[in-house]
């Protein structure tokens, strides 16, 4: 069994193009290369002691005094105390690596010591892919390189270690003379070396760029520090050679501890995507935007006019579901790689990808000719396929009248309808387009309604709620101050309320898997925001003010967490939560400050 860290324990260390996952003790259990959806190179988390860590830290167990990111960069910082003096662990992977001779993946780890002369260790021990396979071994010079065919990693330190991969090296670390360790990854290509000095300044000349690219962030946001460090962990989960963003960089963290609900999030969900790519421009950031919605149209070519649940990095279809013969994280089996929602029909993905091209528009960009013909496929096909079942936001395995999926279809329609008053766009197809939106809106309010409750329902026939009918206000579809809108966001409160400011996304054991689930974190953001947006300004603070707690110490948020613990849960970090924060405070920031239920 692994895993017997909780998985908050860990800190996001990314280049935007693969991510590792760091505990406190300085143990790297989590590396796929060379992109986020590669092989693992250490993958302890999920896969056990054979499947490799990189750990740098004190030789002996020692207690936490801080941890921390460095304000508004991408570098993290871990310092220890042992016995009379301080052990600091500086770590980040080198984001800006174009027009220079540098390899794709650079890792820097800098152990320095304060006070006094500290007892230190390297554990290195890369273990490539699905069989964990053990490297063939180079020393070179001063240079330690490992291979395994195409791939090979380089590990050089400054002054010199003699590290043996597997065998735990001891060092001592004094003050004044810190050890730097650095960590080159060549796919296909030849190894680059970095001396480490070298490489200590690339990471300094990086947190320039990320304190920079912070700066340019609206100061009014509220909860600032909060929604700069989601923004800044959504930039570096942003694969930045095509520009798409993924869910999470790991796969098969469970919802369910020593169950079977453990995924693979290592793709490019569009709807995921869009929430992200409204956030970044709510803040200013169009390159990420414009950089996602070129992405999607290179990607989505081959299944035009379908829009596919998923994609890989590079738009390709998602490998096949397959399961590994590993411990799994707490002993939650199978590890999975690949994703079968990809086959899936989501009607609702239209809805976010249409939504995200219409504020790219609002924001005063225009649509690409082919971009703008993309979304009139999307478009035509909501038009058509609306009245089929779909298997939902939360890919539920047997398809159903979902009526989020309709609202989402609604929103396709309409926000098409909106681009298309800049754009060209025949007659007849817009009538088309309105036809199919006003019988979505009726067949929905006929369908879709508990009247008892005043309020909508997860599906048509169904009383159970759905807590993604959150999005209810943002739409348009009825007005916010509408009673049923209200009685929505209330009737959700109340019957998904997993205690405090925590909601389960819809009733819990209600989706054909076996086990359960924890508290789903971006539908409490989303409640914030609909809170925010129907006048209620001071109960969406109150609400906002209480999850932020649940952050992890580096506020970092994972897809769940236990009601009852606290306890992350799921893929982490998780790109959705961070964008629903994001979205949340700017909602709040948005409200109007004299209603009545302001602060």
């Amino acid at each position: 069994m692994t895993g017997e860290r909780p998985i908050s324990d860990y800190g996001l260390l990314g280049d935007t193009r693969t991510a590792a996952l760091v505990a406190s003790d300085g143990a790297m259990d989590w590396l796929c290369v060379p992109r986020f959806d590669g092989e693992s190179l250490f993958g302890r988390l999920v896969g056990g002691p054979d499947a490799g860590t990189f750990r740098v830290g004190p030789a002996r167990p020692a207690t936490v005094l801080e941890r921390r990111y460095r304000q508004h960069t991408a570098t993290l910082e871990t310092t220890w105390a042992v016995g009379g003096g301080r052990l600091r662990l500086t770590e980040a992977m080198v984001a800006e690596v174009s027009g220079r001779l540098l390899p794709t993946t650079l890792v820097v780890r800098r152990l320095s010591a304060e006070r006094a002369a500290v007892d230190a260790v390297v554990e290195f021990d890369p273990r490539l892919g699905v069989r964990h396979r053990r490297p063939r071994v180079q020393h070179r010079r001063q240079t330690l390189v490992c291979e395994w065919g195409a791939l090979a990693v380089a590990l050089d330190s400054t002054p010199t270690v003699r590290i043996e991969p597997g065998r735990p090296t001891p060092l001592t670390v004094r003050p004044d003379h810190p050890v730097t360790l650095v960590l080159a990854v060549a796919h296909r290509e030849p190894i680059v070396h970095v001396e480490p000095t070298a490489a200590w300044d690339l990471l300094v000349e990086d947190e320039a760029r990320w304190r920079a690219w912070t700066a340019e962030i609206d100061e009014r946001v509220p909860f600032r520090e909060h929604v700069v460090r989601s923004l800044l962990t959504m930039r570096l989960l942003t694969y930045s050679p095509s520009g798409a963003p993924v869910a999470a960089p790991t796969t098969s963290l469970p919802e369910d501890p020593g169950g079977e609900r453990n995924w693979d999030y290592r793709y490019v969900w569009p709807r995921d995507a869009s929430i992200g790519v409204s956030a970044f421009l709510s803040v200013g950031k169009a390159d990420e935007a414009q950089g996602f919605l070129a992405w999607l149209l290179h990607a989505s070519r081959l299944q035009r006019p379908r829009l596919p649940a998923l994609l890989t990095l590079h738009g390709r279809h998602v490998p096949a579901e397959r399961k590994l013969d590993w411990p799994g994280y707490l002993g939650s089996r199978p590890v999975r790689v690949g994703n079968a929602a990809a086959g899936q029909h989501q009607l609702d993905g239209y809805g976010w990808v249409i939504d995200a091209a219409w504020a790219f528009a609002q924001s005063g960009h225009r649509l690409y000719a082919e971009t703008w013909r993309a979304v009139r496929g999307f478009a035509d096909v909501v038009s058509q396929c609306w009245p089929e079942p779909d298997a939902g936001i939360w890919e539920v395995r047997e398809p159903a009248q979902h009526v989020h999926s309709k609202l989402m279809g609604w929103l396709a329609l309409d926000r098409a309808l909106a681009i298309a008053d800049t754009h060209p766009l025949s007659d007849r197809q817009r009538r088309r387009w309105q036809r199919s939106r006003d019988a979505i809106a009726a067949d929905v309010r006929m369908r879709g309604v508990d009247p008892a409750a005043n309020s909508y329902v997860r599906t048509y026939g169904s009383r159970d709620l759905d807590a993604a009918l959150l999005v209810l206000p943002l739409l348009g579809m009825d007005p916010t101050d509408s009673p049923r809108v209200r009685g929505t966001i209330d009737a959700i409160r109340d019957r998904l309320s997993a205690g405090g400011p925590l909601l389960y996304r819809y009733p819990p054991g209600r989706d054909g898997l076996p086990g359960t689930e924890g508290a789903f974190l971006p539908c409490s953001f989303w409640l914030v925001q609909a809170l925010a947006r129907t006048g209620r300004r001071r109960e969406a603070v109150e609400l906002f003010e209480a999850l932020v707690d649940y952050a992890s110490p580096l506020g970092l948020y994972a897809e769940e967490v236990d009601p009852a613990t606290g306890a992350h849960l799921g893929n982490y970090p998780q790109t959705l939560t961070h964008a629903a924060l994001v979205q949340a405070a700017l909602a709040i920031r948005d409200a109007p400050v004299g209603d009545p239920g302001s602060v």
